[in-house]
């Protein structure tokens, strides 16, 4: 199935726009396993099973694991994600982004390893750089576009003078995503919560590629909001690409006693609520 089809199935289904970003710390696991990185995959399978009919996507972050030499676990996450919410895309967050034969590697670990339907990809390189993983029919990628980071102002908010009209670096990412890189339709945006107005920016230039949005929640991006900015509809109901809001720290670490999974679902379905407006 094309993972833009997957999206939409799964709003559809489960009434729902919430990812939720698997990106634990082992510092900060509830109990017992708390500062024992063995327990990753205990408390990330926890919170997929106590989530799994309330959400659009999951999104785990390569990095959480990978940093504790946990790649295995993440194995076996992804396997039990597709036991357990079957319907559900999964986007791996790994950030890659490099040229050639390395993209290559890449994107056979992202789709063949870890059976990944999309990955984050950083478009800095060009379009060979991205090239690689779209030659995996039905999967998806994302590319930075305008990120939730202080930082991102460095390079993406810079204008490009040799273009026309002078574009914002991210807005000539978006226009790329919409148009000549987007062969397949198999790619979408990243764009962070905190800048509401470059949501609707990007929108306007890329109406109909999905748009993973995080920093809701513990970055402090406001959910109506970002919903507001990054949904159209007209008056026959079709509706822009898919609003795949992502919320991680405020729904993994909701308690951090042994109700964390219960905890973790209760705030699951008040972020759900406030994404459906």
């Amino acid at each position: 199935m094309e993972f833009t089809e997957m999206l939409r199935r799964a709003e559809q289904r489960h009434r729902s726009r919430l990812c939720v970003g698997l990106d634990p710390e082992p510092g900060r696991l509830p109990g017992r396993w708390r500062g024992n990185p063995a327990h990753l995959y205990d408390f990330c399978a926890a919170i997929v099973d106590a989530t799994a009919d309330l959400v659009i996507a999951y999104k785990p972050q390569i990095a959480y694991f990978a940093a504790h030499g946990a790649e295995a676990q993440l194995e076996r996450l992804m396997a039990h994600i597709r036991v357990a919410a079957p319907e559900v895309p999964i986007i791996l967050d790994a950030k890659r982004g490099d040229i050639g034969s390395t993209a290559e590697q890449y994107a056979k670990e992202a789709f063949e390893r870890y059976g990944a339907d999309a990955v984050t990809l950083s478009p800095f390189m060009g379009f060979d750089s991205v090239e690689p993983y779209l030659r995996y029919p039905g999967k998806g990628v994302f590319l930075l576009c305008r990120t939730s980071n202080p930082g991102g102002d460095d390079l993406q908010a810079q204008r490009l003078a040799d273009l026309p009209g002078q574009p914002r670096l991210y807005e000539h990412i978006a226009a790329l995503a919409q148009g000549p890189w987007n062969r397949n339709g198999q790619v979408g945006l990243v764009v962070g919560a905190t800048y509401p107005q470059e949501i609707e920016r990007v929108r306007a230039i890329a109406p109909t590629v999905p748009l993973l949005i995080p920093g809701v929640g513990a970055q402090g991006g406001d959910a109506a909001t970002v919903v507001r900015m990054g949904w159209r509809g007209d008056a026959q109901g079709r509706t822009t690409g898919a609003v795949v809001v992502n919320s991680s720290r405020a729904i993994l670490y909701a308690s951090s006693g042994d109700d964390f999974a219960a905890a973790a679902r209760a705030e699951a379905e008040r972020t759900r609520a406030a994404l459906s407006g």
